[in-house]
């Protein structure tokens, strides 16, 4: 068993070397993540620039550019044999509803599973108690089923995890995407020499949170399993923005 891991937090987040850890006793582990933190790069790919890629002091590789560069590096010219499985995470911090637009934990996930590979997104929903090794016993059981009954379909699954101890757990449900309120507005500031600066607001509070959705399952204490699609066309307004056309 190969598995490919990365991530948006960068290559020293506690997430990602926790979870590398865990699963080295199952698998064949090589870490690819970026050099600093990119969250929220959602989807973006480098193009104005070579990717250099390095290896740091614990074996992990890291890459001068976004999540997707780094899985996108890794298997379509790193490595010399593909891994099974792409993993991106542990975040620190929930990646539900909206968030996984601009997720690029998420993005990471996404650009393996682009590429042909069963991929798996996983965040921490982070209460700072840290409870990375929840997280990662979490995906080791799923790696563990993925071994024994692999699927037969291309599959990207963005999972959630609370962040309380393993044993608090309530179960594991598969879910929807939930949704926010709109985000907060930018907080205006200034810097020393006076000119204006703009911080992006907090994102909204849970709108859609109700049974089925991500949001629910984790205020329950379950893990949250929600399969994605990249197949961004809305099909019930095809007919609607014909007629629009007259066509």
């Amino acid at each position: 068993m190969r598995i490919l891991l990365s991530n948006d937090d960068g290559y020293f987040a506690p997430g990602i070397a926790n979870l590398a850890d865990v699963l080295a006793d199952i698998a064949e582990i090589t870490v690819v993540a970026p050099e600093r933190d990119r969250s929220g790069a959602s989807n973006s790919l480098t193009l104005d620039r070579p990717l250099g890629l390095r290896k740091s002091h614990n074996g992990f590789y890291y890459v001068n550019g976004t999540p997707t560069d780094c899985v996108h590096l890794a298997v379509t010219g790193m490595l010399d044999v593909l891994p099974d499985m792409v993993i991106s995470g542990i975040n620190d911090g929930a990646n539900m509803g909206d968030d996984t637009i601009y997720s690029g934990t998420v993005a990471a996930a996404t650009e393996g599973f682009l590429l042909g590979l069963p991929s798996i997104a996983v965040s921490l929903v982070s209460v700072s108690r840290g409870n990375f090794s929840t997280a990662s016993r979490v995906v080791l059981n799923l790696v563990k089923r993925f071994v024994e009954n692999r699927f037969h379909v291309p599959i990207l699954l963005n999972v959630n995890v609370p962040d309380i101890p393993y044993e608090q757990l309530q179960g594991i449900e598969v879910t929807r995407l939930g949704r926010r309120h709109k985000a907060e507005g930018v907080i205006k500031s200034q810097t020393p020499r006076g000119d204006a600066v703009y911080w992006v607001g907090a994102a909204g509070a849970a709108q859609d949170a109700g049974e089925g959705t991500d949001f629910f399952a984790l205020q329950n204490n379950r893990v949250s399993i929600t399969p994605l699609q990249i197949d961004l066309t809305r099909y019930d307004q095809v007919g609607y923005v014909k007629n629009w056309l007259a066509l």
